[in-house]
């Protein structure tokens, strides 16, 4: 009798550990806030996570965007980023009210 409440006891943990466990994950750490019109990204400033934030820009594409400006002293103008590998015409019209360039880095 004592072996088959202790198997019950034991099967019941079992399957509520499932449970328990999903109840107690960490919850996934917040997504950077993505740049608006009203807080655009500045080319010449800002890190790889937060030219991330751009639709249309992921890791690769922010390192060629830091890339151009250290080479060319900074973006003097939006424009520019047509200048950065991947960027055309038609990607940098849905960017352009996401981003402004300020004092180029004296990097």
């Amino acid at each position: 009798m004592m072996i088959r409440i202790m198997m019950v006891a034991i099967a019941a943990i079992a399957l509520s550990a499932p449970v328990l466990s999903a109840q107690t994950k960490t919850p996934a750490p917040a997504k950077a806030a993505t740049a608006t019109a009203t807080a655009p990204v500045n080319l010449n400033t800002a890190t790889a996570e937060q030219l991330a934030t751009i639709p249309g820009v992921g890791p690769k594409m922010a390192e060629r965007i830091i890339d151009y400006r250290q080479k060319n002293g900074g973006f003097k103008k939006i424009e520019d980023l047509m200048n950065v590998s991947g960027v055309g015409e038609k990607s940098f019209l849905k960017m352009k009210p996401l981003i402004t360039v300020g004092t180029p880095s004296l990097k």
